[in-house]
């Protein structure tokens, strides 16, 4: 069994070595640094494809696929020409043998030696597999699928989200990669960009903070090391949005100050992300994508075009991105309709009153959530599910246009995930403060923070289910999975339930 990270980075700021267990201390050579690596559970593919494959954003008749070349992870400059050619090929056979696709694209060094593929001409509702090669070498094989068209009587599919390399392994994406799925959504934390934080020994981590284009690159590379999140790419297509941890924590607007540094961490997380070619200091990550007539996903961005908050004409949307998702509420059809969100959007009022507990949240936004539910409400749009990561702790809420009026009608549901690995609150702040926030806050139905992991999304024609996945431990790499509970949303009734067999799990709080 791998060593368990979490309890040797804090062994060694125990110690006062901290920065000699934390692959990126500055203080490191790139040997050291993959020593240390190592002895945290890193592992690598072959070279130069060390950081795996990936496929991304499937539609009806094609699919993005990613690699980067980077033969030496731990480097801030790779050892390869400025340019050099990639093959890829996609078939509809494990073994090749049946090819449908391929092509040639150019790693450059101006984008880390990334590659982004936007592959065509497939079928709809297909599964395919994929694979590279350069500099003699070929990676290993992903699997992916399109998107169907028409008729679909079931889809499955998984959200991650807070995945603190330092926290723990990433024995949840082990569990995303053997589940049977559609897709993957990840809901933002991809990485973390902090250097060492407070006097907590458990939770610091020398860095430095990152800063620059190469500095966040090599935190990429590092989360890339878990071969349980290199697993997950490889056995799924994803659809991805970000947080804040992406960039720095709870950042807002575009400062001069903060414009740079974001603009390299826009270009580094696109260079680690299966999406489409885009502006990489800029990408655009809303839009709406369809599974058949059963799902349409809304994914939202929540970060680049937001003001600061708590301002009475703030905006979490910015002006462009609210009135696309104004006009995909007006023209919605009959599917499911799910929103991709990655910060909560229910009330969270603190327990006794005086505010809410994180504005940073849409909390932090209140004339443009009412505005935006109220249309929702004022629409007639029917099926409304909300997925969001965040908070570390799993919730269900109800959603209501105004969640200050308690007869404001149920127009939806929001479900909160459980973090890959990154820490929650306290077994004892949980069990204490659950009821008190189930108090305060009359839409939330559930409420618990004591485990990791992620969430399975069944959906048919007649019910939405949520099965929360949790773990046994984040310090074991092999930690089985478990179901924790079950939330079912029937269609045409906005509110969920818990599902009978599982209403007797532990939790903090539960509305009865």
């Amino acid at each position: 069994m791998s060593v368990n990270r979490r309890d040797l980075l804090r062994g060694a700021a125990t110690a006062g070595a901290l920065g000699l267990a934390w692959p990126l201390s500055s203080r490191m050579t790139v040997a050291q640094a993959e020593e240390a690596a190592a002895a945290l559970g890193a592992t690598w593919d072959e070279a130069p494809f060390t950081l795996g494959v990936a496929s991304g954003d499937p539609v009806p008749y094609g699919v993005a696929l990613w690699t980067r070349l980077a033969p030496k992870p731990m480097e801030f400059e790779q050892p390869l020409e400025d340019t050099v050619e990639v093959g890829w090929e996609v078939a509809a056979d494990r073994g090749f043998r049946r090819r449908v696709a391929r092509g040639t694209a150019a790693a450059t060094a101006a984008l880390g030696h990334s590659v982004h593929v936007p592959v065509s001409g497939l079928e709809p509702g297909s599964q395919y597999y994929y694979r590279f090669h350069a500099l003699g070498k070929v990676s290993r094989v992903g699997r992916t699928r399109t998107a169907p068209v028409g008729p679909v009587r079931r889809v499955r599919f998984a959200s991650a989200n807070c995945q603190a390399f330092h926290d723990g392994f990433y024995a949840a994406h082990a569990g995303i990669a053997r589940e049977e799925l559609d897709f993957v959504v990840h809901l933002g934390d991809y990485v973390y960009e902090h250097g060492q934080v407070g006097g907590n020994p458990l939770r610091d981590h020398e860095g430095p903070e990152v800063l620059t284009l190469p500095s966040y690159r090599r935190r990429h590379a590092l989360y890339k090391s878990d071969p349980s999140l290199r697993d997950a790419h490889a056995a799924h297509p994803w659809f991805i949005t970000w947080d804040d941890h992406e960039v720095v924590n709870d950042y807002s607007g575009t400062t001069p100050a903060l414009q740079a540094r974001r603009s390299a961490a826009y270009q580094a997380w696109y260079e680690h992300m299966p999406v489409r070619p885009d502006h990489p200091s800029t990408p655009r990550i809303h839009r709406q994508r369809r599974w058949g007539d059963l799902l349409d996903l809304s994914i939202l961005d929540l970060r680049q075009y937001r003001s600061a908050q708590n301002l009475p004409d703030g905006t979490i949307l910015g002006a462009d991105q609210k009135a696309w998702l104004k006009d995909q509420v007006t023209g919605a059809g009959e599917a499911w309709h799910c929103w991709v969100n990655s910060i909560m959007l229910s009330q969270l009022a603190k327990p006794g009153g005086g505010g809410y507990m994180f504005t940073d949240q849409w909390d932090g936004f209140l004339a443009e959530r009412k505005e935006v539910l109220t249309h929702v409400a004022q629409s007639g749009l029917e099926d409304l599910v909300v997925i969001t990561g965040d908070w570390h702790s799993a919730f269900v809420d109800d959603i209501r246009p105004d969640f200050a009026d308690p007869a404001s009608p149920v127009i939806g549901t929001e479900f909160t995930a459980h973090s890959v690995s990154s820490g929650a609150y306290s077994p004892e702040w949980n069990a204490t403060n659950g009821p008190k926030m189930g108090a305060a806050n009359p839409h939330l139905k559930y409420f618990e923070g004591d485990r990791y992991g992620y969430d399975v999304y069944e959906v048919t024609p007649r019910r939405w289910s949520t099965h929360m996945r949790v773990i046994g431990d984040r310090r074991d790499p092999r930690s089985p999975v478990s179901t924790l509970t079950t939330f079912h949303v029937d269609r045409g009734r906005p509110g969920s339930y818990e599902d009978r067999a599982t209403i007797s799990s532990p939790a903090q709080y539960r509305r009865r």
